[in-house]
C-alpha cells in the first residue's frame, strides 16, 4: 500500500469549507479513484496551532501504480475542481511508503 498525504496550509482566517470537504469531497474522491485502486480516503483537522496546517487528507492506494493511474485519470479533473470549492489554498502532496 502507498499513502498520499494532502496538506493544506493556512491559519484560522483561511477560508476552508470543512463540511463540504468531509461530506462531499471525500465521497467524490472515493467514487472517482476507487476503480483505479483507491483503498481509503479521509481527513482531519490538526488541533492546536497545527504547525500552519488547517487540514490533512490521507489517501491510501493499493500500490504506486494505482496511485499514478488515479492521478492521471480523467476523473481527477473533477476531484481538483471540487478542491477549488472547498478552499483557494492549493494542496501539497507527500508520499508515504511503508519500509
Amino acid at each position: 500500500m502507498i499513502t498520499m498525504l494532502v496538506t493544506y496550509e493556512g491559519d484560522e482566517q483561511t477560508p476552508f469549507d470543512r463540511d463540504h470537504w468531509i461530506n462531499l469531497h471525500f465521497p467524490l474522491v472515493r467514487k472517482c479513484w476507487g476503480p483505479y485502486g483507491l483503498v481509503s480516503a479521509g481527513g482531519f483537522f490538526p488541533q492546536g496551532d497545527g504547525a500552519g496546517l488547517i487540514a490533512v487528507g490521507i489517501v491510501n492506494f493499493r500500490d504506486e501504480a494505482a496511485m499514478e493511474a488515479a492521478l492521471k485519470a480523467p476523473e481527477t479533473a473533477q476531484v481538483m475542481a471540487d478542491v477549488d470549492i472547498v478552499t483557494a489554498v492549493k494542496p501539497q502532496r507527500s508520499i508515504v511508503q511503508p519500509l
